[in-house]
C-alpha cells in the first residue's frame, strides 16, 4: 500500500478551537485543539456521549464545526471536505457491508464504487493481506464478529486511504481477533497510514501511539500512555483482604482521597496529594486484615481520576 496523496508534512491533522453543537443544544465538543502526526495511531477514550465520535468526524471533514479552523491531510476541514473524504476510510461500529454477498463480492463491489482500475485484483490483494483465503465465497452473514471485522477493515483500506477512522472497532469480538486486528493496524501505520480510533478498552488505548481523553466535550488530557501516567502525579495504593466493599464506602468520601476503584480482588486508592492520602489511610493501615502496598498508577487509575475531576467542574 502506498500513500502518495499526503502533502510533504509529518502532520496529518492540525486543528484549533473546534466547537460543535446540534439543534441549538449545549456544545458536544468545546474548543478542541490538537495535532496528529502522519503514521500515528491516535486513540480517543471517554464515556458514552462525551463527544468522541463528533470529534473524529470533525477532524477528518465528515462533520463541519460551528467554529474553529484546521487542516486534515493538508486540506481545510471546512472548505475542502470533498478532497479529504476521498482519502479517508471509515469503519463504523455497525457492520455496514452486504450480508447476502460473499467476501469477494463485497470487496469487488467496494472497488467498483471507488472506481479502482481493477476491482477484482484489488479484492484478491485484500483477501490475501487479511488472511481471508479459503473464505472468499463465504457470505458475510455467515461470518463471526472477528471475521466480519477483518472484512470491514479490508473494505476500508481497499482504495488506499491516507487516514483510517475506526469507531469502537473491536466491540463484540473475541480477544484473539482483537489482538490480530491491532497487529494489522500497526502494520498499516508503519506503512504511513494515519489512524484515529475510539475505544473503551484500556489495553487497546495502550496500543495507541498517543491517547486523548474526552469528557463533556472537552479534551482533558492527551499524550502517550506513559506520559499520561507520569504527568497525573497520582499516588496510588493497592489494598487487599478484609471487607473491600465496606472499605470503599468509607474511603471514597475522605479528604485526601481522590479516587477509589475495585480492580479484581483489590482496591486502588489514589490521590494527587500523596501526603494527604497517607493521613487518610493511616487508621486503616492498622487493620491486620488489610494489606496495603504502594503501586504505580495505571492508565485506568488516571482516567477514573480525570473523569471524577471533570464531574466536579461541569
Amino acid at each position: 500500500m502506498t500513500h502518495e496523496h499526503l502533502p510533504d508534512s509529518d502532520i496529518a491533522i492540525d486543528v484549533h478551537g473546534l466547537t460543535k453543537s446540534f439543534g441549538g443544544g449545549p456544545a458536544v465538543v468545546r474548543n478542541l485543539t490538537m495535532q496528529v502526526k502522519r503514521g500515528q495511531i491516535y486513540g480517543f477514550l471517554g464515556p458514552n456521549g462525551s463527544g468522541k465520535t463528533t470529534t473524529l468526524r470533525m477532524l477528518c471533514g465528515l462533520l463541519t464545526p460551528d467554529s474553529g479552523t484546521g487542516t486534515c491531510l493538508g486540506y481545510d476541514i471546512v472548505t475542502q471536505t470533498n478532497l479529504i473524504k476521498q482519502r479517508v476510510g471509515y469503519m463504523t461500529q455497525r457492520f455496514s457491508l452486504y450480508q447476502d454477498l460473499s467476501i469477494r463480492e463485497n470487496l469487488e463491489f467496494v472497488g467498483r464504487v471507488y472506481g479502482l482500475a481493477s476491482p477484482r485484483e484489488a479484492a484478491t490483494q485484500a483477501i490475501h493481506r487479511l488472511g481471508l483465503e479459503g473464505r472468499e465465497n463465504q457470505l458475510a452473514s455467515q461470518l463471526s464478529g472477528g471475521w466480519k471485522q477483518r472484512l470491514a477493515l479490508g473494505a476500508c483500506i481497499l482504495p488506499s486511504p491516507d487516514l483510517l477512522l475506526l469507531d469502537e472497532p473491536t466491540a463484540g469480538v473475541d480477544p484473539k481477533a482483537r489482538r490480530d486486528f491491532w497487529n494489522e493496524i500497526h502494520t498499516l501505520a508503519a506503512e504511513g497510514l494515519t489512524v484515529l480510533v475510539s475505544t473503551h478498552y484500556m489495553d487497546e488505548a495502550e496500543r495507541c501511539h498517543e491517547i486523548a481523553y474526552i469528557a463533556y466535550g472537552v479534551l482533558l488530557a492527551q499524550g502517550t500512555a506513559t506520559s499520561l501516567v507520569d504527568e497525573s502525579k497520582l499516588t496510588t495504593w493497592t489494598v487487599t483482604g478484609g471487607n473491600l466493599n465496606g472499605l470503599l464506602a468509607q474511603l471514597e468520601h475522605l479528604p485526601g482521597v481522590d479516587m477509589v476503584a475495585p480492580f479484581g480482588t483489590s482496591l486502588h486508592v489514589a490521590s494527587r496529594d500523596g501526603e494527604a492520602l497517607a493521613r487518610a489511610i493511616a487508621p486503616y493501615q492498622q487493620d491486620a486484615n488489610l494489606h496495603w502496598v504502594v503501586a504505580k498508577p495505571t492508565l485506568e487509575d488516571v482516567f477514573i481520576d480525570l473523569m471524577t475531576s471533570a464531574k466536579d467542574n461541569f
